[in-house]
């Protein structure tokens, strides 16, 4: 008797029908066309779009083949090869991978033009944002990192902190994950001087906010943080550091006054918001620490009104006349001398503020939301005495005490007379910053041969690029500009120098971002004493070198 199976599985069916599915030759040829015409278009139009803008700007820089050599291929060239080095070239030869994957990403010719349209079409009937920026409610847009700083672990977790120290690849060294053990030694380091650390942790949009994100909250909903937050601040207490938290006095505001503390298609709070932390951290800074007043600056405020787009509409890479998140309007007050000059930090000042972006918004005019009217400038009024600041926007969690540090090391005393240093960071930090141990030593300056110009002049030089240093890609940050440092070699009498220049521009790289090692350019330098008040707020990347990062920098324009 035969026997049947009245039920095969799925997997014998498919192996069935697949095995014995039938095309017809006209149809198979026309698939395989389509196959390769959709695989070769987008690098074939790629080519002849660079051959033609080459040619219009007799430029050589080709995603495609670059200076004649294909990109994965120039670590590889005999001018750098060191067969004692195989490991160093491999890594060398990773990163280029890396980069050339992250550009052509970013400056595809045929991504350029499709991006912008898509993404329109997502955010505007969707609601969808990118990798990069969330869309909440009532044209509120939100940066990812802040929202994974609340939704992700906790920070002092011990298996989140295992998972970040080990985030490190061959060309990137990974973090410190633990802010604990930065903050507690910046503290100690200070009090050995006789200084008191304020830890100012700035709470990010969504954690006042969080009904503009979800509808799972409303206006009198309590701020947020992340689940970690409180023993942080625990922790910090037992040790003895001072914190200073803005989030009530921003709660307090919002729910008194029903209005935003933040812009709402930005990171960063609203001037009115900033200005009451100013205020009350001036009041804080009195009571707790008794810092006693200097005499009448006579410093005034003026009012200001600024028109701008915000970051994260910006981050979203929308088409240049998109109308689904219009500019935003906004009263700031700038800070005025009684010679009636905009307000300067002076090195002498009894308080040192180290912030990043959200006290250089307002402050910073390349940002675009005015100058000398954020939160140094705010903290000196009410403050009624001058404060010296170090600031930099991006990496709040070592970038400003690195600055303070490199200022020690070259012999420059920051520390001198000062009675309190605040520490102002986006609180996201917490969670994704490197909290690297920094030492404060104060040295004698370094002899260098490097060269500088002199304050008020300008040299035109040509010379070899050793070094440069990274820089991020256009969009995936919040800020609109960024400064590298590049080691130049083989100037005339066989000087080098490191050199800061502009590498983004309006979330548009400039030449100077693909400068690599090995390169001959003609740069027209200054000293950077001459422009360091105007871009020493700039994100910047420095060199790997210590000794580089040493020595004195020349600010750079580059020569066509």
């Amino acid at each position: 008797m035969k026997v049947t199976r009245q039920q095969r599985s799925r997997e014998e069916v498919a192996r069935e029908e697949v095995g014995h599915t039938k095309v017809r030759r006209g149809v198979a040829i026309l698939l395989v066309c389509a196959f390769l015409i959709a695989i070769f278009a987008v690098p074939i139009h790629q080519h002849f779009a660079e051959r033609r803008i080459a040619g219009q700007q007799d430029d050589d820089d080709s995603l495609v083949w670059g200076d004649g050599w294909p990109p994965l291929l120039k670590p590889w060239r005999r001018e750098n090869w060191k067969f004692s080095s195989l490991i160093e070239a491999n890594r060398r030869m990773l990163q280029s991978i890396a980069e050339l994957e992250d550009r052509l990403e970013d400056e595809s010719v045929f991504g350029q033009r499709v991006r912008p349209p898509m993404q329109a079409g997502l955010s505007g009937v969707l609601g969808v944002g990118n990798e990069q920026a969330y869309v909440g409610h009532d044209g509120w847009l939100f940066y990812r990192p802040g929202i994974d700083y609340l939704t992700g672990p906790g920070f002092l977790e011990p298996r989140q902190l295992a998972r970040r120290a080990s985030e490190g690849n061959e060309w990137r060294a990974a973090p410190q994950p633990d802010p604990r053990k930065a903050i507690i030694d910046f503290h100690q380091q200070l009090a050995a001087r006789d200084i008191q650390l304020i830890v100012m942790p700035t709470p990010i949009k969504p954690t006042i906010h969080p009904e503009q994100f979800s509808q799972r909250f409303d206006l009198t909903s309590p701020p947020l943080h992340n689940v970690s937050y409180p023993k942080l601040l625990d922790d910090l207490a037992a040790a003895g550091v001072h914190v200073y938290d803005p989030t009530s006095v921003l709660h307090e505001r919002k729910l008194s006054s029903s209005e935003a503390q933040y812009l709402a298609t930005d990171t960063h709070w609203r001037p009115e918001a900033m200005e009451a932390a100013a205020a009350d951290l001036a009041d804080h800074l009195r009571r707790a620490l008794h810092l006693d007043s200097a005499a009448d600056q006579r410093l005034r405020r003026e009012p200001v009104q600024i028109e701008a787009y915000g970051d994260v509409a910006l981050m979203l890479d929308l088409p240049t006349d998109q109308t689904l998140f219009p500019p935003e309007q906004v009263t700031i007050h700038s800070v005025f001398t009684a010679d009636n000059q905009y307000w300067r930090a002076r090195e002498e000042a009894d308080v040192l503020l180290l912030g990043d972006s959200f006290s250089n918004i307002f402050s910073l005019e390349p940002m675009g939301w005015g100058e000398a009217a954020g939160f140094a400038e705010q903290l000196s009024y009410y403050l009624n005495a001058p404060i010296d600041r170090l600031v930099r926007n991006d990496s709040g969690a070592f970038a400003t005490r690195d600055m303070l540090s490199r200022e020690l090391a070259r012999g420059r005393d920051r520390l001198d007379g000062k009675q309190v240093v605040v520490w102002q960071f986006a609180a996201r930090e917490l969670a994704v910053g490197d909290w690297r141990l920094i030492p404060l030593e104060l040295r004698d300056p370094p002899e260098t041969l490097f060269f500088v110009p002199a304050p008020g002049s300008s040299q035109i030089v040509e010379g070899t690029v050793q070094a440069v240093s990274e820089v991020p890609r256009p969009g995936t940050v919040p800020y609109r500009d960024h400064i590298l440092s590049v080691h130049l070699v083989e100037l005339p009498d066989d000087a080098q120098a490191v050199v800061y220049l502009h590498s983004m521009r309006d979330n548009e790289w400039t030449a100077a971002a693909r400068l690599r090692p090995g390169q001959t350019v003609s740069l027209e330098l200054h000293s950077w004493s001459d422009f360091a008040d105007q871009h020493d707020g700039i994100n910047r990347s420095e060199l790997d070198d210590w000794e580089l990062q040493l020595q004195e920098p020349a600010w750079g324009v580059l020569m066509p």
